[in-house]
């Protein structure tokens, strides 16, 4: 039975999704297109009608977890406005978020993953880690500047290793304490006055 135009759309629409959360859950190279398209509930062979390649799909999935991630900044933010990155670090730096391998952030699932992969996926990665680091810039007071600020790097860098290094050891209290001590570094590190350099003599 031929599918309509719109319904095509749909199916496309739904596979990105799913494709965006089981290759956080499995990496790119740990699931199949034929298990990607049975967890959108759809055939293998409707896939190339939809995608170029599975590289194709995995740049739109990346980009589909990447702004699903930054709605996740925002639902923080919109708990506790007046201290936005508080909120975001502990939403963030939570073992709910350590815990959720599917939705959690997609540089901490695919980040080494998507080192490996093409332009297209890291493409959409890059895009994404630089919406982060806008955000964070405008939270430590670094707008305006055309590059992303010292600041928001090393909080983005120690929030997503934190997270990496919490998955990655069996014992919950280390993995807790990872957490903790990062969440610790970013309060430290946003309230750091930057010191300008002064005019050699």
């Amino acid at each position: 039975m031929r599918v309509s135009r719109i319904q095509a759309e749909k199916n496309r629409e739904t596979v990105i999704d799913v494709a965006s959360r089981l290759f956080r859950e499995h990496g790119f190279d740990g699931i199949g297109l034929k298990d990607l398209m049975k967890g959108a509930g759809l055939t293998q062979g409707a896939f190339y009608k939809q995608f170029a390649s599975k590289e194709d799909l995995a740049a739109q999935a990346s980009r589909r977890a990447m702004e699903s991630a930054t709605h996740r900044w925002s639902a923080a933010i919109a708990e506790n406005p007046d201290d936005p990155l508080g909120a975001v670090t502990a939403f963030y730096l939570s073992m709910d978020h350590r815990g959720e391998r599917r939705d959690g952030c997609p540089v901490v699932a695919l980040g080494s993953d998507a080192a490996r992969q093409g332009s297209d996926v890291k493409a959409s990665f890059e895009a994404g880690i630089r919406e982060y680091l806008e955000l964070l810039g405008g939270w430590v007071g670094a707008t305006g500047a055309e590059e992303p600020s010292d600041k928001a790097m090393a909080i983005l860098s120690t929030m997503v290793g934190a997270v990496v290094l919490s998955r990655t050891v069996n014992d919950e209290r280390l993995s807790k304490q990872f957490l903790q001590a990062a969440a610790k570094s970013v309060l430290r590190t946003s309230s750091a006055v930057d010191v300008q350099p002064g005019p050699r003599q």
